[in-house]
């Protein structure tokens, strides 16, 4: 594949999720091995520098099959379907779902709530989840009213889950529902990286739509370029972030929406209020060691806003860039 085509094919992949990883594509010698895919309803990007890395692409795009098919709340069978269906049963999950499901209710309870993993029936009421498929500026269903949201919320409660011993799991209120997009993204590509590096690759980039993790330095030792896309441009980079060995985690309140009456919402939901989050921030895109964090922390600075997410950034000795 010429180097032309490689950078067109990566821009389209990654210009959607609001990171542009481009030019830091290009090796030592202009060479680089890409395998794509389309997971956890994003496209997924894999890149290596050297011939003898490429072999383990395979085994990472069969890794996300694998999350896709424990972590999706939409397909049947899958760990967290099977406990959203359960009608309150404890159902016996893949340890990895359990400890993702831990790692996810912690963060639940530090923000009090602001982030939450049981917020699906509110983006259904806004004809906001994958379920309602009302994405994108689909305008057939109405509004929701404030009768219709304060119903959505009452089912809206990351204590209605429930951790029992031997990775059992249950639902306290059956009409409550998980979804892990906040933070499973970002757990999954930890878990690539630690594969890669497991197998002695040194150079690689880890797209999973706005999660992104490097691992080492460009093969000429330079760190990697990653270009934020404007918020308000999406053919526009706004900033662009020297890094290496590390994960680079985009959240945007542009990336998915429904219009109604010509006004668009957002999918960013304020468990409060019921209603998008409306505190000036279009975007955020937070540099951590972990993507499981960065994952978690980019919704929470979106939602939180940049003053009131100073505390839980320091915590996670994580960066954060405002827009």
């Amino acid at each position: 594949m010429s180097k032309k085509n490689l950078l067109q094919i990566l821009i389209l992949l990654l210009v959607t999720s609001g990171i542009v990883a481009a030019v830091l594509l290009l090796g030592k010698n202009g060479k680089t091995l890409t395998k794509d895919g389309y997971y956890f309803d994003t496209y997924v990007s894999l890149t290596v520098y050297s011939s003898k890395d490429s072999k383990y692409l395979d085994e990472c795009l069969k890794m996300c099959e694998r999350y896709d098919n424990l972590f999706s709340p939409t397909i049947e069978g899958s760990d967290i379907y099977n406990i959203n269906h359960a009608n309150k049963e404890p159902i016996k999950v893949d340890h990895e779902t359990y400890y993702l499901l831990q790692r996810a209710l912690e963060f639940c309870e530090e923000t009090e709530g602001a982030v939450d993993i049981t917020v699906a029936p509110l983006m259904d009421v806004w004809g906001l989840s994958h379920e309602s498929g009302n994405l994108l500026g689909d305008t057939d269903n109405k509004k929701p009213t404030d009768s219709d949201i304060e119903d959505a919320l009452k089912r809206v409660d990351y204590r209605n889950v429930i951790l029992e011993e031997d990775n059992y799991v249950r639902l306290n209120d059956p009409e409550t529902r998980i979804d892990l997009g906040f933070i499973a993204k970002g757990y999954i590509a930890d878990k690539i990286k630690e594969y890669l590096v497991s197998k002695g690759v040194k150079s690689a980039i880890v797209s999973l739509g706005g999660n992104v993790v490097v691992i080492g330095t460009k093969p000429d030792g330079s760190d990697y370029n990653i270009g934020i896309k404007d918020p308000d441009n999406s053919g526009e980079i706004i900033e662009s972030l020297k890094v290496y060995d590390c994960s680079v985690v985009t959240s945007g309140t542009y990336e998915r929406y429904v219009e109604y009456d010509g006004v668009k919402y957002h999918h960013i939901l304020n468990t409060a209020t019921g209603y998008p989050v409306d505190n000036n921030v279009k975007s955020v895109t937070v540099l951590s060691h972990s993507s499981l964090e960065g994952d978690a922390l980019s919704t929470i600075c979106l939602i939180l806003g940049e003053d009131g997410s100073r505390e839980i950034l320091a915590k996670y000795r994580a960066e954060a860039v405002f827009h």
